[in-house]
This record gives C-alpha cells, sequence and structure tokens, in this order.
C-alpha cells in the first residue's frame, strides 16, 4: 500500500494534491510519502517479530535523501552503506554509528579509517586484502574492529543481469568454499574481531527461493565455522526483496521472508541482519512530470515529457518498468511511446504502452520511483538535478533543492592558459 491516491479525478499524495507541488516547485520534482515510509518500515519489522536477536539497516544507496533517512532513523532503522559519503549522510540524519553496516567490494584505506574513527558497528569484508588494512587500521588505533566475511553463495538471484550479485563470476563477496580458511586467518588478525558471515544475492527479487537456497548454504558454512572452533555470532543476510513496478505483478511479501527465514535460520543461535531498501522507499515515491508534446509518430504518438534518463535512469539502464499515469485522468486511453528530451535515444520509458491519455501541459507520475530514482540523476545535457519533496499530511517541503545549470556550471574553472 502507497499513499498516492485518486481524489475526484485527482491525484493526491497523501492530503497533498500533486498539481499543487507542481505548481510550487515545478517538474520535474520527485515526491516522497512520509506515511508509506514510516508503513513500508513498519510492516517489514513486523514480518520479522520471532526471529530473536534481528537488526533492521536501510541501504542508503536506494535514497540516502537526509529527510528519508531522519524517518528511517525514528523508526530505529541503521543504515547499510557503501561509501564514505553515504556514512556521513546517515550520521547527519541520526542513525548510530553502531547502527551503520559498512558494505561495499571497494572500500578504500581512507574510508575504512573513516568508518574506525565514527564508530561504525560492522565491516562487511569483501576480501582478505581488505581485512588485513582494516587489521592494521584498528590495531594502530588500539581498536578491534567487527567485522563479517562476505560470501558469494553461488546462486542466481533470478533478477536483472546488472543487479544480480551473488553468482560465481559476480565481483562481490569470497567463494564461500574458501571461506573457511579466509575466515580463521583472518580471525588471527589483532585488529579483527571477526562474528560471522554476510550475503546478498541481488535486488529485485521476485521470489524468496534464491534466498532460500542462500541461507541454507550460509547456515552450512556456519556450522562448519563453529565446528572448526570459530565463534560465530551474526548472520548478515542482505536485501534484495522486490516490489510491484507493474499492475497485477507479484512479489513477495516481507511475511514471506520472515516465514523462509523462520525456517531455514532454525538453530543458528546468531543475530540476523537485514539490510532492506527498495522494499522500504520504492512504492513511497513517484516522479512528477509535465507533457511537453504529443509529437505523431509512424506508429503511435511520441509523448515527450519534461522528466529524462538523467532524472530516472532505470529505464535507460535496466530497461526497467515505471507505471505512467495522468494526474488528471479523464478516463481516456491512448497507446503511446514515452519518451524525454535528453538528446539519445535511449531517453525513452515506454513503447507501444497503453496510457492514460495526455496532451500537452498536462501532469502525470512515474510510479515506484523512490528507490533508486534521484540518487542516480546526472546533469546530462546539461540540465539541472531535480528536485524532491517530502509530503507530511497536508503539508509538504522541498527536501533537495533544484540545482540549476548556472550554479553547476560555476564549479567549474577554465585554466588561465585558456583565458585569452
Amino acid at each position: 500500500m502507497d499513499h498516492f491516491e485518486l481524489r475526484n479525478g485527482e491525484l493526491y499524495a497523501e492530503d497533498v494534491p500533486l498539481a499543487r507541488i507542481a505548481a510550487e516547485v515545478g517538474t520535474p520534482v520527485y515526491v516522497y510519502s512520509r506515511a508509506t515510509l514510516e508503513r513500508h518500515a513498519r510492516v517489514f519489522r513486523e514480518a520479522l517479530e520471532g526471529l530473536g536477536r534481528v537488526h533492521l539497516a536501510f541501504a542508503v544507496k536506494a535514497n540516502p535523501n537526509l529527510a528519508v533517512l531522519r524517518v528511517l532513523a525514528r523508526a530505529e532503522y541503521g543504515a547499510d552503506i557503501v561509501s564514505g559519503g553515504e556514512m556521513a549522510r546517515a550520521l547527519a540524519a541520526g542513525m548510530a554509528a553502531d547502527d551503520i553496516v559498512f558494505s561495499g567490494v571497494g572500500k578504500t584505506p581512507a574510508e575504512l579509517a573513516q568508518g574506525l574513527d565514527a564508530g561504525v558497528g560492522q565491516f562487511n569484508l569483501e576480501h582478505e586484502e581488505e581485512g588485513h588494512v582494516l587489521s592494521a587500521l584498528a590495531h594502530a588505533r588500539g581498536q578491534r574492529a567487527s567485522a563479517t566475511l562476505r560470501v558469494n553463495p553461488d546462486v542466481d538471484a533470478g533478477t536483472h543481469e546488472k543487479i544480480s550479485t551473488g553468482k560465481a563470476d559476480n565481483k562481490f563477496g569470497v567463494p564461500i568454499d574458501q571461506a573457511p580458511a579466509m575466515y580463521a586467518r583472518l580471525a588471527a588478525l589483532p585488529g579483527l574481531r571477526m562474528r560471522g558471515v554476510a550475503c546478498h544475492i541481488g535486488s529485485q527479487l521476485s521470489s524468496v527461493a534464491p534466498l532460500e537456497a542462500a541461507y541454507a548454504r550460509i547456515g552450512k558454512l556456519i556450522a562448519d565455522l563453529r565446528a572448526a572452533g570459530h565463534a560465530v555470532d551474526r548472520a548478515d543476510l542482505g536485501g534484495g526483496l522486490g516490489v510491484r513496478y507493474r499492475p497485477g505483478e507479484v512479489v513477495p511479501w516481507p511475511a514471506d521472508l520472515g516465514e523462509m527465514v523462520a525456517r531455514v535460520t532454525s538453530g543458528w543461535n546468531v543475530e540476523l541482519m537485514f539490510e532492506p531498501g527498495r522494499v522500504i522507499a520504492g512504492n513511497a515515491g513517484v516522479l512528477l512530470t509535465r507533457v511537453i508534446w504529443v509529437k505523431p509518430g509512424v506508429t503511435h504518438p511520441y509523448v515527450i515529457v519534461d522528466a529524462a534518463m538523467n532524472d530516472l535512469a532505470r529505464p535507460a539502464l535496466y530497461g526497467a518498468y515505471h507505471h505512467f499515469e495522468a494526474v488528471h485522468p479523464s478516463g481516456e486511453r491512448m497507446t503511446a511511446h514515452i519518451a524525454g528530451p535528453v538528446c539519445e535515444t535511449g531517453d525513452t520509458f515506454a513503447m507501444n504502452r497503453e496510457i492514460d491519455r495526455v496532451g500537452s501541459g498536462d501532469l502525470a507520475i512515474f510510479r515506484t520511483a523512490g528507490a533508486y530514482g534521484a540518487t542516480m540523476a546526472s546533469t546530462y545535457n546539461s540540465r539541472s538535478l531535480v528536485p524532491e519533496v517530502m509530503v507530511d499530511g497536508d503539508r509538504f517541503a522541498v527536501v533537495a533543492d533544484r540545482i540549476g545549470a548556472d550554479t553547476i556550471m560555476n564549479a567549474e574553472r577554465v585554466p588561465e592558459w585558456l583565458a585569452d
């Protein structure tokens, strides 16, 4: 459930007409619903009740907006981060350092040091050399860094190849058959406190079956590590649960995940850690846009909107689907292509799609844009960075400004030897 609904023929975000936001802020603009974020955070937590010790950390990469993070911090979520910049955002939003999980395959020594100095609660090690560097940095500070070893269980998540992370040829984690020996070597280092293992097999999963297969392998690994005399008190099970992008699309509910995890992890006796992202934020946001032209085409017209691939990259990157709806639907339908103004053929949101009939000047939304939307935006074609708005009941606030081309250009310099 989300809080973007039709009322008397007009789309609202909670109790705010989307047309009001367009009039006051302009388009394109991302709009987030605080109530939806809170509901999704609560439903996910409730689905895992009964599992014993559970730690929840929001995957900041999904939506790093400070207001979004503040909502989730108040919902008692920590942060799953993959960079020093995401760490700074999580801390600024009020998330406790001890509740931060530092993931990522390319953490630099400077970022590892930044995490140690901030008091990050867990480092997910991606390879053995990273563990040696972290150990040396921690030992020099008189610390022992809590860490897990991220393993690659060689399980196909059944998702798009560009967001699959758990197959043998993906760049993430270490091969699971190498994990026991590597864990033993890392556990002997003076600056590390090895706590357990971590895995994450991909994003936008349409079934919990691949997760179950991966977790079964993790359970065997935990048993093997304990049999070798190692302490294991944490199992980081990652995230990846999918959301509904298409009307009628079937995706697993958090309750499905909870039931499976309860069954598979019975007897593990560890703190279970989860890093949901898309499932919390995806349907909590829309991209509000305005139709510029309806351009005749050979087979169907092109609906040219003022949002573009630089604002919402997923369709161009992955061929991803985002449902398109008029803010003031007439009830009439049309078949059209939907595209943006960027000078790329790939700046196309949909082809041959049946949609609400729209004309020049009409407002529309792309749904399920609260995750991997604004955070992936760019200034390609010297376009402005898209602003972000959060709605709370009958009020709203701009939570990220539109950053115009002039502001971006002012950060550039022409060297004196080109000045003439």
